[in-house]
């Protein structure tokens, strides 16, 4: 089994920053594909950025020039830097990773349970 953790989330002013971290653990020999989603009160689940193993990475183009998702694969973790925070970026986030388990070749693809980000003055 694997465990994905968020961390990070809370209550920040418009203009403000939050970083948050995903932490998997469990019987991983690999994760593929790290990603950010957001659901906000009322609308569907969105992607928000994602991060490949080799580093490449794609957003959402509501936050291009704002977030910055990366990743360290010898910890398994993934971190979204927000900037320039804005009310609509007002959701929970949960992080998402396709990964590789002990004993098996395939993947398979796991969800954090997720952390409250809220862009208020």
């Amino acid at each position: 089994q694997v465990h994905l953790v968020e961390s990070g989330g809370g209550l920040v002013q418009p203009g403000g920053s939050l970083r948050l971290s995903c932490a998997a653990s469990g019987s991983i020999v690999s994760i593929n594909v790290m990603s950010w989603y957001r659901r906000a009160p009322g609308k569907q689940r969105e992607l928000v950025a994602v991060i490949t193993s080799g580093g490449r990475t794609n957003y959402a183009d509501s936050v291009k020039g704002r977030f910055t998702i990366s990743r360290d694969n010898a910890r398994n973790t993934m971190h979204l830097q927000m900037n320039s925070l804005k009310p609509e970026d007002t959701a929970v986030y949960y992080c998402n990773s396709d990964v590789i388990l002990i004993g098996y070749t395939y993947s398979t693809e796991y969800w954090g349970q997720g952390t409250q980000v809220t862009v208020s003055s």
